[in-house]
């Protein structure tokens, strides 16, 4: 789970069923403010007022609104395993696991895809607390990648030695380009998007399976050169 003591999160140590409705109340109005106005325009006394409680209470439950938003990615978190595991379990080959999974992601987070929309300016920066690429964010992203890992695994693909290492992160980065058109897509019902996933989950089965061609080592080398460039690992 994420370390929400980095964001300073303060529930009570041993919440009452009150106090777990109250956190949640306040969790459900600043997702409904992030849609209306933007997460930069809406203000932890807004979330309040929302909420129907003090400006107090709502710092006392999350010190700030990166803690309400870090509180929402760990509930997405929790709340999508057991339907990313039924995903993955009711499809058929390593092509129909990684768009089904990838699809569960874009269906639970439909209702909030202009929250993800507000947040794409923390997102892009690497550095910020909030970014799927931050240090904070660190163990949502290795859980994603570990189901890319098993996915390859239960799918009946044959990963080159060299390549297994780097394979699981890079159909990471590939999902992350997926959702970031999906929530900037514009087409009705995102249709480009999900084209965007169907075509992008071939292609991906498509050059893993070439991947174990003896020709292909060559291939095999750059692109594992060009993962570690991108992950910052490697020394030129």
């Amino acid at each position: 789970m994420i370390n929400l003591n980095t964001f300073k999160l303060m529930p009570p140590a041993n919440p009452t069923a009150k106090a777990e409705e109250t956190s949640l109340k306040i969790l459900d109005a600043a997702l409904e403010l992030f849609r209306e106005t933007g997460f930069d325009s809406a203000t932890m006394r807004d979330i309040a007022a929302k909420a129907g409680v003090a400006t107090g209470a709502a710092y006392y439950y999350y010190a700030s609104k990166d803690a309400i938003v870090m509180a929402f990615y760990e509930r997405a978190w929790r709340e999508m395993q057991p339907l990313i595991h039924a995903a993955a379990a009711d499809s058929r080959g390593f092509e129909a696991k990684l768009r089904a999974i990838i699809r569960v992601k874009l269906e639970y987070f439909s209702a909030n895809r202009a929250v993800l929309r507000a947040l794409l300016r923390t997102g892009a920066d690497p550095k910020h607390p909030l970014s799927p690429f931050s240090t904070e964010t660190g163990e949502i992203r290795e859980s994603d990648i570990a189901w890319f890992r098993k996915i390859l695994e239960d799918g009946g693909m044959r990963v080159p030695r060299d390549l297994a290492p780097h394979l699981p992160g890079a159909l990471w980065f590939f999902q992350m380009g997926v959702i970031f058109f999906w929530v900037t897509d514009e087409s009705p019902g995102q249709a480009r998007a999900l084209r965007l996933l169907d075509l992008g989950a071939k292609v991906a089965a498509s050059l893993i399976r070439m991947a174990g061609l003896p020709l292909t080592r060559p291939m095999r080398k750059a692109a594992v050169e060009l993962i570690e460039l991108v992950k910052g690992k490697s020394h030129g």
